[in-house]
């Protein structure tokens, strides 16, 4: 198992370097760890000893270890001599103006087998906590002096068990506890040991504990895990004879279908790093995308070939979808399957990692990195979502964007059957429900508008009463729309509310969405959300400020450099919002699209959920624009239900909100500019 965090410290490296690599600090700032005294003669540097003991959740790591690098005032990293097999890193790079980014890794393996194994995968999230507690210890120290934490400042024991209860009860609820023959459930965990939580280890257990039971199901047929783990096999040693190799990068630019997910399960036997391209970008930005993250390969559906036709120069290509046999030279993955070898691949020492691209709302996509998501990300998750294990999921939700890679990586931990269309129709996502008695369906807000915009005589054709949860993420769900699906479909709709950074921020359930409208929820156990001021000072509750968030699936920094903001070892989401009596976020809308009109400040989101609850309004977009005497004004944007006039708009708005708050034009269009995953894309109203 191996953790990683990282933080921005306020000091120049040399300072950084002094206090982690003295033996004397490391119970007054490492959180978690019990024992860390000099062994010999030697108290600092290359082949210096310590006796060490860290608690990790299920194990206690430790016994003598070694420092065998220190290139000053850069890296050190020690390894086990005796007792358990554990490794760790300190790594510093100074930045600009005497900051210096400080990371903190480490890996351990607990004995015990199966049973270790398991326990490990849920303890990661106790020990990145002691990690990241260890990097806000430090930070304080250096900036605020020694004691400004006190000393640990982890989890004591009771929490290392509840967190460890609380676990096991989630998983259990989800269905993942059940009768298994014994052999299967052995040749599972092996799996799960021998890949630690990628890709490749899902679908490998799956095929360990259900071989016959459908994995995939899309418009060329089914799957079964048995098959997936099989063809994976083969496409993955296929791949490798190509000359994709551990650590190249695999682009991959397909719609919702079998193509995608043997990519990216391939990837994951390789240990090749998977870049998930958005399948509405244009030529240009595709190739300034490859440009940058320099992917050995590329992974596409045949209707993408004359928009790749620059990006895919001098890289190996491959079509995962094919709709005219005669109109690609290039080799499918159904070529490279059935010429590959179907037994198991070797692990690659290091997992690949997932790229995710920003949506590029506000400019060029950014690569935004991290690793392989583990069981405590889905324990997060499951917590406040009630999926379920072996259970039928319609990922409406485009793959290649955040939300819909998460229910891909929950459906591995859950064995689920995904139910894959390449294009999301609202009509054929209520038949693909009632077809395949689907539970849950991840969509994007959008999409909800569009099933409800259907004539009642066409949603009342379709048995949706299988469906057990809809998970939503991706933009802003105005509380109005969220009462009129439930309203339809009953209370059965979840809403996210992250980024590609942060990854999941807050989750609000059905009778959160009800009792509140427009709240994203509550934080789930194992996250922090705070709301700052421009001071880094926590607010009241119900004040606005910027929201920072720490879990165990923050990113690990844009591929072409740079990172989000972090304070205390929480991350910026670039979002404004506040917190309510009961701890529910509210999201004001972006940090950069806040206007300030006549010198108050107006958060868009507020006058766009106000016009979307009108009776006569589908949706709604708020810009402001400069403005001589006020420095800025609001201009709105609304899609109307009906005939309605901008007299009426604005009256609707004066009779609601503050006189500030009104916008000083109405523009009623057809629809509003979107990307494909539904956000709006407020450049393109500025140009009108």
């Amino acid at each position: 198992m191996r953790v990683e965090e990282q933080i921005v410290v306020e000091a120049p490296a040399r300072r950084v370097w002094d206090v982690v690599t003295d033996p004397a600090n490391y119970q007054d700032f490492m959180a978690g760890i019990t024992r860390w005294e000099t062994q010999g003669e030697v108290d600092r540097g290359l082949g210096a000893r310590y006796a060490m003991r860290m608690e990790v959740g299920s194990a206690e790591v430790g016994g003598l270890i070694e420092v065998v690098e220190f290139d000053e005032p850069r890296d050190m990293a020690w390894t086990s001599v005796t007792g358990l097999d554990q490794r760790g890193r300190w790594r510093l790079r100074e930045r600009e103006r005497g900051r210096t980014v400080v990371s903190l890794r480490v890996s351990y393996q607990a004995p015990g087998g199966l049973l270790a194994t398991l326990a490990d995968r849920a303890s990661a999230p106790l020990v990145r906590r002691n990690l990241r507690n260890s990097l806000a210890n430090l930070k304080r120290d250096l900036e605020h002096g020694a004691g400004a934490l006190p000393a640990g400042g982890g989890p004591d024991a009771f929490e290392l068990v509840s967190d460890g209860i609380h676990a096991a009860r989630v998983l259990a609820g989800a269905g993942l506890v059940r009768p298994i023959r014994p052999d299967r459930l052995i040749r599972a965990g092996l799996d799960l040991a021998r890949w630690g939580p990628t890709p490749a280890a899902g679908y490998a257990a799956s095929a360990d504990r259900y071989p016959g039971a459908l994995a995939i199901i899309d418009e060329r047929g089914a799957l079964t895990f048995g098959q997936v783990h099989r063809r994976t096999n083969a496409l993955a040693h296929a791949l490798s004879d190509a000359g994709v190799l551990e650590g190249d990068g695999i682009a991959i630019m397909c719609r919702n279908h079998r193509g995608f997910c043997e990519a990216a399960i391939a990837a994951s036997k390789l240990g090749a790093n998977a870049l998930f391209l958005n399948t509405a970008f244009a030529g240009p930005q595709l190739t300034e995308v490859v440009r940058r993250e320099k992917p050995k390969a590329i992974v596409y559906d045949q209707e993408f070939s004359e928009l790749l036709s620059d990006a895919g120069k001098r890289r190996k290509r491959f079509v995962a979808w094919v709709e005219d046999e005669e109109g690609t030279a290039d080799p499918t993955l159904d070529d490279l399957i059935a010429a590959g070898d179907p037994d198991d691949v070797v692990p690659p020492d290091d997992p690949g990692k997932v790229v995710i691209l920003t949506s590029g709302t506000t400019g060029t996509p950014k690569g935004a990195s991290r690793g392989q998501p583990g069981v405590g990300a889905a324990v997060s998750i499951l917590s406040r979502i009630p999926l379920r294990a072996r259970s039928r999921v319609h990922i409406a939700a485009p793959l290649f964007h955040a939300w819909g890679i998460a229910h891909f990586q929950l459906g591995l931990l859950l064995s689920s059957t995904l139910v894959l269309r390449r294009k999301f129709d609202p009509e054929g996502t209520l038949d693909a429900i009632a077809s395949h008695g689907v539970e849950s369906c991840p969509m994007v807000p959008v999409m909800l508008q569009r099933i409800l915009a259907l004539p009642e005589e066409v949603r009342r054709r379709y048995d949706t009463s299988s469906l057990r949860t809809v998970p939503v993420s991706g933009s802003a769900l105005p509380g109005d729309l969220a009462e009129r699906f439930m309203d339809e479909f009953g209370d059965v709709l979840y809403n996210l509310y992250g980024s590609t950074e942060v990854a999941w921020a807050a989750i609000a359930s059905p009778a959160d969405l009800r009792e509140a409208p427009g709240t994203s929820g509550a934080p789930p156990r194992g996250t922090t959300l705070r709301i700052l001021d421009d001071d880094d000072r926590e607010v009241p509750r119900g004040e606005a400020g910027r929201i920072f968030v720490g879990n165990e699936m923050l990113f690990e920094g844009y591929t072409g450099g740079g990172a989000e903001e972090t304070v205390d070892g929480l991350m910026a989401t670039g979002d404004l919002g506040r917190l309510d009596e009961r701890g529910r976020l509210f999201v004001e809308g972006r940090s950069d699209e806040m206007i300030v009109s006549g010198g108050e400040n107006v958060y868009p989101q507020e006058v766009e959920d106000l016009l979307s609850s009108h009776q006569r309004i589908e949706e709604a977009a708020v810009i402001g624009v400069e403005d001589e005497d006020w420095g800025q004004r609001l201009e709105a944007f609304v899609v109307a239900r009906g005939k309605l006039s901008e007299k009426e708009v604005l009256a609707y708005v004066k009779d609601n909100l503050a006189r500030y708050k009104v916008p000083r034009r109405v523009e009623l269009i057809d629809a509003l500019p979107r990307n494909q995953t539904g956000k709006v894309l407020k450049r393109e109203l500025a140009k009108r």
